[in-house]
């Protein structure tokens, strides 16, 4: 079973089957995430919602009160570009570390006021030099660490200022449109398979200044074992979003510029699509 969930300023749009329908206004994203169940409630939901047109206008971020975490050093690719981006600082062999220890690197996001819907300008900061995007398979985890969907997310990184020291990571990945999330939100019964693809196109000027691809069966780390990890001696009564660190990193060159457009595609979620502001 599975369902494509939306957010619009006049509700929740829920489609299955080629068939979209607005749930009612009482109905939102925070039921959804302190669901016990909540595929069961969405199928509830979309049972009694009457049918609509598909929807033109780009949505909001899928985000009510839940806080948006991450999860870092996660792909082979992410860990050799850490690694390199800090070896003057001395801080290579960290990322190296953490690549093969049991605990994960996990970090705080953003809060929902600091999400970029899709449409909307992500941001690059006025202090660093070198950013990029890194396009994440997020996961949707209720109040009871259930992962239940999956949303794209952009984790904005300003490489430079992490490279300088990794104890600078907050600054370089946490600030006010530093995350992107949507277009919808994926829930289903059954975990994605894994041979999923993230893909990323980043276009200037008309023209495409740089793609990639992978596939989430690059990650070293299984899904529940990070959702176990964020929720130790943590509890999230609203749920929260987990994204699981990039597989696709430009090359060392390459820095994003304001006027830039991100694109974002997983299947079948959809592509996340934002300018740099």
């Amino acid at each position: 079973m599975e369902f494509l969930v939306s957010r619009h300023p006049d509700g929740l749009v829920i489609e299955q089957g080629g068939s979209a329908r607005l749930a009612s206004a009482d109905w939102t994203l925070d039921h959804l995430f302190a669901s016990d169940a909540p595929v069961t409630q969405v199928a509830e939901v979309f049972a009694r919602s009457r049918d609509i047109a598909p929807r033109s206008a780009a949505p909001l971020a899928p985000v009510g009160q839940q806080e948006i975490w991450a999860a870092g050093v996660t792909y082979l690719r992410s860990r050799t570009a850490r690694m390199e981006e800090s070896k003057d600082a001395g801080g290579g062999s960290f990322y190296d570390k953490v690549y093969h220890a049991p605990r994960p690197e996990l970090f705080f996001k953003a809060t929902p006021s600091r999400v970029a819907a899709p449409g909307t300008p992500v941001r690059i900061r006025r202090d660093s030099r070198w950013n990029v995007p890194e396009p994440e398979l997020t996961l949707a985890l209720n109040h009871r660490r259930a992962i239940f969907g999956y949303t794209i997310g952009n984790d904005m990184s300003s490489r430079d200022i992490e490279g300088e020291n990794p104890l600078y990571l907050p600054q370089a990945k946490v600030y006010d449109r530093s995350a992107a999330l949507g277009p919808r939100l994926l829930v289903r019964d059954t975990p994605l398979p894994s041979t999923t693809e993230i893909a990323l196109e980043i276009r200037r000027g008309g023209a495409t200044a740089f793609t990639g691809r992978t596939a989430i069966s690059q990650i070293k780390r299984r899904f529940d074992e990070l959702a176990e990890y964020l929720f130790r001696d943590n509890v999230f009564p609203h749920g929260c979003y987990l994204m699981t660190g990039t597989g696709i990193v430009p090359p060392d060159a390459f820095t994003l510029q304001g006027g830039d457009e991100i694109r974002i595609t997983i299947e079948p979620i959809g592509t996340l699509v934002n300018p740099v502001g």
